[in-house]
């Protein structure tokens, strides 16, 4: 790690957190800091990092101390000097928590079964019960122990302490019963007596309450554990999008080396199908470069020397030599990288509605607890029926319904939407659904399919269609540019097979030349049949500028001396994107399209699918500027896209929606993903997220409300361990009929 002392406190700093359980963690941690003059923090339970604004004197080691103060642990990160290495089983996060899920499953099922089933109750079996109960309680439960005592010595309570609190009780009074009352006497029973009776507990044992809301709370913690670790997941996707080596021209030869050796001003050779190793300036050759991925924009990119092209980016063309220029964390990919990495650390994430809960009820049934010991004593109950209420009223303010709501719906809610082609990635994803009032959607490969498409054919005077489309097929063919095989593509499929080409000749960033059926072909630019005499007539010439004005791409054919005819070539639409924008607005949100691409492009597609609102041609950091710039407006924006290019913007808004035939970072930095590419599953996404948010909020309720209600039977003397169990039993199955209620959604794709 950096040390403290050696960086400057001007501009942002990061801290690394250590010790957070849930989402309060990181709202304490972050009033903690923000308590410090001149420091504007945010923390992100997520990435478990925090981003601090330094306006004063405050020295980094000061805010270490401050968040060790408040319970957790704080360091500087290590210098970003290469990507982190792919993570390994050993690394895994979620190792810790599934193993304690599953030892504690194990020992579980049996302690529920013997307390519930008469006649699984044979002699001595509480004896058991206790046996397997207690390494659940004292070591599966250990890191809400841990955590509720954080909490206590900083006066806080949340789910940990409730936890805590109700599984210790439960186990304490057991072992108080099985030792010290009548519980531990052979043949021992629990029979189903629903009755309300005073009794003074000595003969009842709790075990299978405290083993059950322990195993139930960590398996949402383990889910939630295995989310969290996806949050790093697009920084290291991106990261990877970069070439691993490169070939560097030293005294006239090619040298292979690795990537992270290249020094600035070397000159590297980039072929044809390879990724540009970094950031530099084309000296030698002339190629087209495929930038979608960075830019969003379809059309390759024709360059040549003294054009600037941009590490990451895919050569299609021909053979190119580039002197370095940017390397390391200059690079526009290690910029894009900070962005997603930003755009993540600097997003609140919501609190769990358990916790807010948490921090009022907790207090409220200790100090109701206190009080039912304090009146039992004072009015001159016994010690044992005194301690039976206090403890009973602990005990029934930590219900397994609570343990349930959450993971129970999110279970059914994310099996339901994997069904239907959403995959939903915890519960913060479902947070903002409710709010999100804008839409911003991502142009290439989310509204449109991203791939060019022949669209038309416009033949001169006298021409035929079928010709043309098989001259200039057959020789766009022999080319790998993006809109040659287009063409190539669509004439195959209007036609049949294609000839044979002789003589081909590729004219870098123009066009392409051939002999196919004894006809010389030139299929390119206006430009290059004017260089071979063949220059296209007036009425070519409008069809090629009527194309181009709504953001399509026009080519020309010639052969044998003359301008035959022009080839239009544009992205597409998909076909179910006007319905899926028409969706979006029925559950009253408004759509606006943000692209790299040009505006004519942008424009003529949104009016295809019936989007009003249209910001084009703009960089990445563009489009996290426009998200930020509605939020500051007043806007919940949720974010579609599908490219590099829109994963800072993804993770920086609301809610990140991404397609799932995007790219691996893409799919990383957003929340929801639609797996099969229909931009209607996004409609479906926010209805689906919002009916589970829903459900998990009347799980919550109910959940509570149960035992809320129970409180006072506690506090009278009058719940036996069968009404508790009863009472939990109901709301438990309250709680799972109602999350199965989910699997009744239905999407709007046929």
């Amino acid at each position: 790690m950096t040390s403290a002392t050696q960086l400057s406190t001007s501009g942002p700093i990061e801290l690394v957190i250590g010790g957070m359980t849930c989402a309060s963690c990181a709202a304490r941690i972050e009033r903690t800091l923000n308590k410090l003059d001149g420091v504007s923090a945010t923390v992100n339970y997520a990435t478990e990092k925090a981003r601090v604004d330094i306006a004063g004197d405050v020295s980094p080691a000061e805010l270490i101390t401050a968040v060790e103060q408040a319970g957790y642990t704080a360091a500087l990160p290590a210098a970003p000097t290469s990507p982190d290495p792919a993570d390994t089983s050993e690394d895994d996060p979620a190792a810790g928590p599934r193993l304690r899920l599953q030892v504690s499953m194990a020992l579980t099922i049996p302690v529920i079964a013997m307390a519930m089933i008469p006649a699984l109750q044979f002699t001595n079996w509480q004896w058991l019960s206790l046996t397997l109960a207690a390494p659940v309680v004292v070591w599966g439960a250990w890191p809400f122990h841990r955590a509720a005592w954080t909490n206590l010595r900083h006066g806080t309570a949340t789910m940990d302490t409730l936890v805590s609190m109700g599984t210790l009780a439960a186990l304490g009074w057991s072992v108080y019963a099985l030792f010290w009352g009548t519980a531990g006497t052979p043949g021992m029973t629990h029979p189903f007596e629903l009755t309300i009776a005073r009794t003074d507990g000595t003969g009842s044992i709790y075990l299978e309450a405290a083993a059950g809301v322990t195993t139930f709370i960590l398996a949402g913690r383990f889910f939630e554990t295995r989310a969290k670790r996806r949050a790093g997941a697009a920084l290291r996707a991106l990261l990877e999008l970069g070439a691993k080596d490169v070939s560097v021209l030293r005294d006239g030869a090619e040298q292979r080396i690795p990537v992270e050796q290249l020094p600035v001003g070397d000159r590297f050779v980039v072929r044809p199908g390879e990724k540009i190793a970094t950031d530099g300036v084309v000296v030698e050759g002339s190629s087209a470069v495929d930038a979608s991925m960075l830019t969003g924009e379809s059309v390759p990119t024709e360059v040549g020397p003294e054009d600037a092209v941009t590490g990451a980016t895919v050569n299609v063309g021909g053979r190119i030599v580039v002197e370095a220029t940017r390397i390391g964390s200059d690079t526009q990919l290690a910029q894009m990288a900070k962005l997603v990495e930003d755009a993540q650390t600097g997003k609140a994430q919501a609190q769990r509605l358990a916790d807010r809960i948490s921090a009022v009820f907790v207090p409220i049934v200790i100090a109701l607890s206190v009080a039912t010991l304090g009146f039992w004593l004072g009015t001159g109950g016994s010690v044992a029926a005194a301690f039976t209420a206090a403890v009973a009223v602990l005990i029934i303010a930590c219900p397994c319904a609570l343990g349930l709501a959450t993971p129970t719906a999110l279970m059914v809610g994310t099996g339901r939407g994997a069904q239907l082609g959403i995959l939903i990635k915890g519960p913060e994803a479902l947070e903002s659904t409710r709010r999100v009032d804008t839409v911003v959607l991502d142009k290439t490969g989310t509204i449109t399919t991203g791939r060019m498409t022949l669209l038309d054919v416009v033949p001169a005077d006298g021409e035929q269609t079928s010709q043309i489309l098989q001259l200039a097929g057959a020789v766009e063919d022999s080319s790998e540019h993006p809109i040659a095989q287009a063409i190539a593509k669509g004439a195959r499929e209007r036609v049949g097979s294609l000839s044979p080409t002789e003589g081909f000749e590729n004219l870098a960033g123009l066009g392409v030349q051939g002999i196919v059926d004894g006809h010389a072909v030139v299929v390119g630019r206006a430009e290059l049949l004017a260089d071979w005499s063949q220059p296209v007539d007036a009425d070519l010439a409008r069809a090629m500028h009527a194309a181009e004005a709504e953001g399509k791409t026009s080519v020309a054919v010639a052969w044998d001396g003359r301008a035959r005819g022009v080839l239009v070539v544009a992205d597409t639409v998909k076909p179910t994107s006007a319905e899926a924008i028409s969706n979006l607005r029925a559950l009253g949100l408004r759509p606006i399209m943000l692209t790299g691409d040009n505006r004519a492009a942008a424009e003529s597609i949104a009016a295809q699918v019936g989007i009003d609102d249209v910001i084009a041609e703009v960089l990445p950091q563009d489009k996290v500027d426009t998200v930020e710039r509605l939020q500051a407006e007043g806007s919940v924006v949720a974010m579609v896209g599908d490219g590099v290019n829109d994963a800072a913007a993804l993770a920086r808004a609301d809610l990140g929606l991404a397609m799932g035939t995007g790219t691996d970072v893409a799919i990383e930095a957003g929340e929801l993903t639609l797996v099969g590419g229909d931009l209607r599953a996004a409609g479906d996404a926010i209805r689906l997220s919002r009916r589970t948010l829903a459900t998990i909020k009347g799980n919550l309720f109910w959940a509570f409300a149960y035992n809320v209600a129970a409180i006072p039977l506690a506090m009278a003397g009058l719940l036996n361990p069968m009404l508790a169990g009863a009472a939990m039993a109901f709301s438990s199955v309250f709680v799972v009929s109602n999350s199965l209620r989910l699997r009744n959604f239905r999407s709007t794709i046929g």
